[in-house]
């Protein structure tokens, strides 16, 4: 088992790396060259700042098994068509249960966006203490649920 963290402005790779380390599990940061990293614990790929090159690179990159930490849900369906586990920085597991409602409802609102000429969206809210104890605590029992499977 390996972590991919698709670490563009990833507000919680130090969480991740905390866990992964406490596990002795490997994970890699993948970030473009607009976010370029540096990890005394993580493997950092940077990536070229095309379109979603470093989605691509992560994809093809995990395996089964493998847990990925993305906000982009279209990145966690693809994690899912390889046996891969995803969760979102705010803690929420992406399932064969949710995932197709998350990817229609961004669909719509990026139709929505389009229709109103509306380019500028606010982004997302200060993160709380809570927010990353949520993440921490979400992290932990997906990791425990992944070695229970594998074992």
């Amino acid at each position: 088992m390996k972590i991919f963290v698709d670490a563009d402005a990833c507000p919680v790779v130090d969480i991740v790396e905390q866990i992964a380390d406490s596990h002795h599990i490997p994970v890699t940061l993948l970030c473009d060259t607009n976010h370029v990293l540096r990890s005394d614990y993580s493997e950092v790929i940077v990536v070229g700042a095309g379109a979603d090159a470093v989605d691509y690179k992560l994809i093809s990159l995990c395996k089964r098994d493998d847990i990925v930490v993305t906000q982009d849900y279209g990145v966690a369906a693809m994690a899912f068509g390889k046996g891969a586990a995803a969760i979102h920085q705010s803690g929420k597991w992406y399932t064969n249960e949710n995932i197709d409602q998350m990817l229609m409802e961004r669909h719509l609102n990026r139709k929505a966006r389009r229709s109103s000429h509306r380019n500028h969206i606010k982004g997302p809210k200060k993160r709380t203490v809570e927010d990353d104890e949520r993440f921490h605590d979400s992290l932990e029992r997906l990791i425990q649920a992944r070695l229970k499977d594998i074992t």
